[in-house]
């Protein structure tokens, strides 16, 4: 049994990893709570835009460990979602605060559902790269 740095990125990863599905779990509830009118939209705004930095600045870490270990089928699935973030948030609307959710703009029907949509699909992403992980983590564990 090998304990390597990759193997070591593929523990961070999984850890990591079910920290970001906790963050997209809570962005659903969020977002359901506003449908449903049982949220203001602003504190509700006020409480998710918090969340936003930290869930990218998780995602690019656990992106970073990869390129550091050579990774780069990994790094190449997560790519994509790692230029959605970078994009979401550089053509944020202007707000006083960091984040990308408007409050004055949430409770519009289609941007609420797309922010419910884009939840459950990085919830998606998530399980799957999670799952992933434990798969590479454990072949690279056992290679010797």
């Amino acid at each position: 049994m090998a304990f390597t740095f990759v193997a070591l990125a593929y523990i961070i990863a999984l850890i990591l990893t079910a920290l970001l599905i906790f963050f997209a779990i809570w962005h659903i509830i969020a977002f359901d709570e506003l449908k449903n009118d049982h949220k203001n939209p602003i504190e509700q705004c006020n409480s998710l835009n918090p969340l936003v930095l930290p869930e990218y600045a998780t995602h690019i870490f656990i992106n970073f460990l990869f390129l550091i270990g050579g990774q780069w089928l990994t790094l190449f699935f997560n790519m994509p979602l790692i230029a959605y973030h970078i994009n979401k948030y550089r053509t944020r609307s202007m707000m006083s605060g960091f984040g990308v959710y408007d409050p004055t703009t949430i409770m519009n029907a289609h941007i609420l559902n797309l922010a419910q949509r884009e939840g459950w699909i990085k919830l998606g992403f998530y399980m799957v790269t999670f799952f992933y992980y434990l798969y590479c983590m454990i072949a690279e564990l056992i290679r010797e």
